[in-house]
């Protein structure tokens, strides 16, 4: 069985290649990729795996964005960061999907489950839901600082932000409040529209950018419009989608 991990985190990848050859240990794991467009020219060039491991969340977007591009017909077991709408359109359509971090276990009986079926997966169905679904943003995000709990409408906010192990928003009244999600998770519940994920630890509101400038190695160095304690660049394997997202046709 020739098995292909999708996935950009790098210790989670080392995770799925030592628990597949666990399992499987006569699998021929024959590529770790970690972006949409390497996903499409591997593909494109050698054809479909017998299985694909992939997680939702790539560096360069929604891994459902290579399924607009390119016809996948291998099987797929999507990993993902505790996604509720994306677990029930797995379960509609008959995806298996498993949740980070991944047990050997779980990933056991997903193996199993592809091995015995035998039926083809409508990809485009979930496709539209998962398309239909980002569309709910929320309207406004809930935190606590001390004993308060505070309503900060979407809007407010100038960007989120990773620092050490937590996850932080900022509002242009600077503002700063720690927030329970991951980035995963607030990339996909946000407003395409108006955030952009630009690196593994910024997603930025449109209105929060001051200025722009080119950078080494094909970056975007973004001033703030409201200080922030972190670099704000967009990393160069997402400066061509952050430009058409600038434009509008990213959406």
């Amino acid at each position: 069985m020739k098995i292909l991990i999708v996935e950009d985190e790098a210790a989670a990848a080392r995770r799925l290649n030592r628990l597949v050859r666990e399992l499987l240990p006569n699998a021929d794991i024959i590529d770790n990729l970690e972006t949409i467009s390497s996903v499409i020219s591997w593909i494109t060039v050698n054809g479909q795996p017998d299985l694909m491991l992939m997680d939702i969340h790539l560096a360069d977007g929604s891994c459902f964005e290579i399924f607009k591009q390119i016809t996948i017909t291998a099987p797929v077991i999507f990993i993902t960061a505790y996604d509720q709408y994306a677990l029930q359109a797995f379960k509609v359509n008959s995806i298996d999907y498993l949740l980070k971090p991944v047990k050997k276990e779980e990933l056991e009986d997903s193996i199993s489950k592809w091995e015995n079926a035998n039926k083809q997966v409508d990809f485009s169905s979930l496709i539209e839901q998962m398309i239909a679904k980002t569309k709910e943003s929320p309207q406004r995000f809930v935190v606590k600082y001390g004993q308060f709990i505070k309503a900060i409408e979407s809007e407010e906010i100038a960007l989120f932000y990773a620092e050490e192990k937590s996850i932080n928003l900022l509002t242009f009244s600077k503002e700063t409040f720690p927030i329970d999600f991951s980035l995963d998770r607030l990339n996909e519940m946000l407003d395409k529209r108006k955030f952009f994920r630009i690196s593994r630890s910024v997603i930025i509101n449109y209105k929060a950018i001051g200025q722009m400038f080119s950078h080494l190695k094909g970056k975007i160095k973004i001033a703030t419009v409201v200080p922030c304690n972190v670099e704000t660049f967009v990393s160069a394997d997402r400066a061509h989608d952050f430009k058409n997202w600038l434009t509008g046709k990213g959406n």
